[in-house]
C-alpha cells in the first residue's frame, strides 16, 4: 500500500506543535523519543504519564486539582482525573495566543451575509446567552436542545449551556421530526432553540411545521427560543422568545460552573442500527483533553490558524470543529449546500477565509475528482497546510487526486474515529509521511489494534478494530442507562474489557492503518453513517409496507455507492412508481434527503433469524456476489427460502 506523496520537512520538530511538546517532555519529564512510534508506544502504555502530560502541557484551567490521573484502567469503568473540577467552556473561551480583537469565528452560509466574530465578541455573546438561560431557570444538569444549523448562535448556545453545567444536544434542521423526537424524547430537554428554516443553495426550506411538531412531542419543554434565520423579520413561534430576548443586554458577569471531570457536556447519538439512536453522553474533561491533544498535536493547529471542517450540527465533526479555539485556532463555520453553485464552492470559501486546515469527507473529495475539478486553478489555496478527510475510507486514487489537483505542499490527513469517542483515533501527524490510501498512524493515547476472529492481535491482516486501553473521551455512559447495561452491550460484549468499535481495520508493520468499512450493517451515505432502524421505523410505518430491508453497496472507486431498499407489501399490492414516490417522500420528510434510496424493489419476504432479527449483512453479501450458502447459515434462519430472491436479483444485475 502506498506511494509516498508527502514527506515532513527536515525541521518539522522545530516548526510543529508536536515538536514543541516533545521538547517539553524532555525538559519537564526527562523523556526523549526517537520517533512517533516510540512516542505512541509510551502514550498507550504509561496512561498516567501521557494524559497527565497533556493536562500540564496545555495548562488546563481547573477549579480544583485532580487527586490522580487515572483511578483504575478497567473498561468500562475507568475514572479519569478524580477530584478535579473544571469547565469545558472556560477552557475554550480562554483562546490561548489570541488577542481580544483577533477573529475567533468566521461564519459563512447561503441564508445570510458572512459574519466574523472577534474573541471579545464571542465571549460577550456567551455571557449574554448564559445569563438568558439562567433567567429561564436553566442550571446544572438541565438539557438545552438546538434544532439549528452550523451558525454562530448554535456555537454560542453550546458554550453558554456548558458554562452553566447544563447539557447540550443538537440536531441539524434537515432532520425530520421523527429523527429529532427519537433522540430528544430520550433526554427530555427543558429549553429548545430552533430556527424557522434555512436556505440550501438557492432553495428556501421552511421548518416551522417541524418545529411545531417537535415542540408538541416534547412535554418536558418549558421554553422555546426562535431564531429568525430564514426570515429575519418573521415572528417567533407562538409562546416562544426571540433569540434577541435570550441574548439581551445584562450586567451579569461571565462565570463558569466548576463541574467534575466527567460531568455531562453534551449528548451525541449513534445512528441507531437496532432500536432508537443511542444517546451517548460525553463529559467536560474527557472531550477537552482529547480535543486539545488531537487539534494541536495531530492537526498542528494554533493561534495563527483558521480551521474549517464542512459539517452539520448533526455530526460529531461539528463538536470536534468547535473546540478549535481551545488551542487558539479561529474556526470557520459554513451552513448550506457544499455543491452550490458548483463543487468549487467550499474550495473558494477556504481561499476567501484564509483557511489553513480544511476538513471534509472522502465522498466530497471523490465527487470533486469525478467532476474533473482542479481546486488550485479556481482558488488561491496557498494558505492551506492541512486537509482532513473522514466519514468513509479515502482510497489511494483520492489521495493522488489531492496532491495533483489541490496542492503538493499540504499534509493530507485521512482519519477515522466515531461519535462514541468524538474524535479520530487513527489519523495523521506532522512527524509522519503520507502514503497513498493509508491512514498514517494510531493517535496518541489510542491503543488501537486489529483482532482476528479468535481475538488475537494481528499485524498486516484484516481484523476487528478494537481499543484495548481506556481513553478519557470514551463516553461517560448512555443517557438513562443507570447500571451501564446498554453501554456494555454496545462496545464490550464481544471482547470483555476491550472496546470493539465495529470497523474492519488493517494495521501494517509501520503503524499505518487501512479501514475497509463497518463490520456491522450500518449504512454510510455521503460520509454520514445512517442507522437501518431509523429507515424501518418510517418505511414500515406505512400501511402498505409489511416488512423491509435496506443495504448500502459501496462503490469500489470510493463513490457514493447505491442504497437499495427491498419492501414486502401488504397482500394483493404491487410496487409501482406512485408507491416508490410515497416511500421516498416519507423518508425525506421524516429523516433526511440522504435516507432516500437509489432503488426500491419488492420481495416476498425479508430474511430473518430464528430470533426474528433481519439479516442485512447476508443480504449485502449476496448482492455483492457471495453464494447464498456462504452468505448465511440457513439453519439459523426462520425463512431460508427468502434468500433466493436476492440471489436472483444479484444475478440479474450482474448479467450484461
Amino acid at each position: 500500500m502506498g506511494d509516498v506523496l508527502w514527506t515532513p520537512p527536515a525541521d518539522v520538530r522545530e516548526r510543529s506543535r508536536i515538536g514543541d511538546y516533545l521538547r517539553w517532555l524532555a525538559e519537564h519529564r526527562g523523556l526523549e523519543f526517537a520517533d512517533y512510534d516510540a512516542l505512541w508506544q509510551w502514550s498507550v502504555t504509561d496512561l498516567d504519564g501521557f494524559w497527565g502530560s497533556i493536562w500540564d502541557y496545555f495548562q488546563v484551567v481547573a477549579h480544583t486539582p485532580p487527586t490522580a490521573t487515572l483511578a483504575g484502567r478497567s473498561m468500562p469503568g475507568a475514572r479519569w482525573f478524580p477530584g478535579a473540577t473544571l469547565n469545558y467552556a472556560e477552557n475554550v473561551l480562554r483562546m490561548p495566543g489570541l488577542r481580544d480583537d483577533d477573529p475567533a469565528v468566521i461564519a459563512h452560509g447561503q441564508t445570510r451575509a458572512p459574519e466574523t466574530l472577534t474573541v471579545a465578541e464571542v465571549r460577550e455573546r456567551v455571557r449574554r446567552v448564559a445569563a438568558g438561560l439562567r433567567r429561564l431557570g436553566v442550571g446544572p444538569g438541565d438539557r438545552v436542545a438546538a434544532y439549528a444549523p452550523n451558525i454562530p448562535e448554535t456555537y454560542v448556545l453550546l458554550l453558554a449551556a456548558a458554562s452553566l453545567g447544563a447539557i447540550f444536544s443538537s440536531c441539524a434542521p434537515e432532520f425530520g421530526t421523527r429523527s429529532v423526537t427519537d433522540r430528544w424524547q430520550q433526554i427530555a430537554p427543558t429549553v429548545l432553540v430552533a430556527v424557522d428554516g434555512y436556505r440550501y443553495g438557492d432553495k428556501p426550506v421552511d421548518r416551522r411545521a417541524e418545529v411545531a411538531a417537535i415542540r408538541a412531542a416534547l412535554p418536558s419543554l418549558r421554553h422555546t427560543v426562535g431564531i429568525a434565520y430564514l426570515d429575519p423579520d418573521g415572528p417567533a413561534p407562538d409562546g416562544a422568545l426571540a433569540w434577541a430576548e435570550l441574548a439581551a443586554e445584562t450586567d451579569e458577569p461571565l462565570a463558569f460552573a466548576p463541574v467534575p471531570f466527567d460531568h455531562p457536556l453534551y449528548v451525541l447519538y449513534s445512528s441507531g442500527t437496532t432500536g432508537l439512536p443511542k444517546p451517548i453522553v460525553h463529559g467536560h474533561g474527557g472531550i477537552l483533553l482529547e480535543h486539545l491533544k488531537m487539534l494541536a498535536l495531530h492537526h498542528d493547529l494554533g493561534p495563527a490558524d483558521r480551521f474549517f471542517w464542512f459539517t452539520t450540527t448533526g455530526w460529531m465533526m461539528w463538536n470536534f470543529l468547535v473546540s478549535g479555539p481551545a488551542v487558539g485556532a479561529a474556526i470557520v463555520l459554513f451552513d448550506g449546500n457544499p455543491g452550490h453553485p458548483d463543487l468549487g464552492a467550499l474550495w473558494r470559501l477556504a481561499a476567501e477565509t484564509g483557511t489553513t486546515y480544511f476538513g471534509t469527507s472522502a465522498p466530497f473529495l471523490l465527487a470533486c475528482r469525478k467532476a474533473g475539478l482542479v481546486p488550485r486553478e479556481i482558488a488561491d489555496l496557498s494558505a492551506l497546510r492541512g486537509l482532513g478527510s473522514t466519514g468513509a475510507p479515502l482510497p489511494a486514487e483520492g489521495f493522488t487526486w489531492v496532491y495533483e489537483n489541490v496542492s503538493d505542499r499540504l499534509q493530507l490527513q485521512s482519519l477515522s474515529g466515531g461519535t462514541d469517542v468524538c474524535t479520530g483515533f487513527v489519523g495523521g501527524v506532522p512527524l509522519l509521511p503520507v502514503h497513498a490510501g493509508e491512514i498514517a498512524c494510531r493517535a496518541l493515547g489510542a491503543k488501537v489494534e486489529a483482532r482476528s476472529a479468535d481475538g488475537s492481535p494481528v499485524i498486516g491482516q484484516l481484523g476487528e478494530l478494537v481499543i484495548t486501553e481506556p481513553m478519557p473521551s470514551m463516553p461517560v455512559g448512555f443517557w438513562n442507562d443507570p447500571d451501564g447495561v446498554r453501554y456494555r452491550e454496545a462496545y464490550f460484549e464481544v471482547y470483555p474489557g476491550v472496546w470493539r468499535h465495529g470497523d474492519w481495520i488493517t494495521v501494517n508493520e509501520r503503524g499505518g492503518c487501512v479501514i475497509t468499512g463497518r463490520s456491522d450493517a450500518t449504512l454510510n451515505r455521503g460520509g454520514v453513517r445512517l442507522g437501518t432502524a431509523e429507515f424501518y421505523s418510517v418505511v414500515e410505518g406505512l400501511d402498505e409496507v409489511v416488512d423491509s430491508v435496506v443495504v448500502h453497496l459501496e462503490d469500489d472507486e470510493g463513490g457514493a455507492g447505491e442504497l437499495l431498499l427491498f419492501v414486502v407489501l401488504a397482500e394483493g399490492l404491487e410496487l409501482d412508481d406512485a408507491m416508490r414516490k410515497k416511500i421516498c417522500r416519507e423518508l425525506r420528510t421524516a429523516l433526511s434527503p440522504r435516507h432516500v434510496p437509489d432503488e426500491i424493489h419488492q420481495v416476498r419476504a425479508v430474511p430473518r433469524t430464528l430470533s426474528a432479527k433481519k439479516l442485512e449483512v447476508p443480504v449485502k453479501k449476496i448482492l455483492t456476489g457471495t453464494p447464498v450458502d456462504r452468505a448465511a447459515a440457513k439453519g439459523a434462519l426462520a425463512n431460508p427460502e427468502s434468500l433466493t430472491a436476492f440471489a436472483a436479483f444479484a444475478e440479474g444485475r450482474a448479467a450484461p
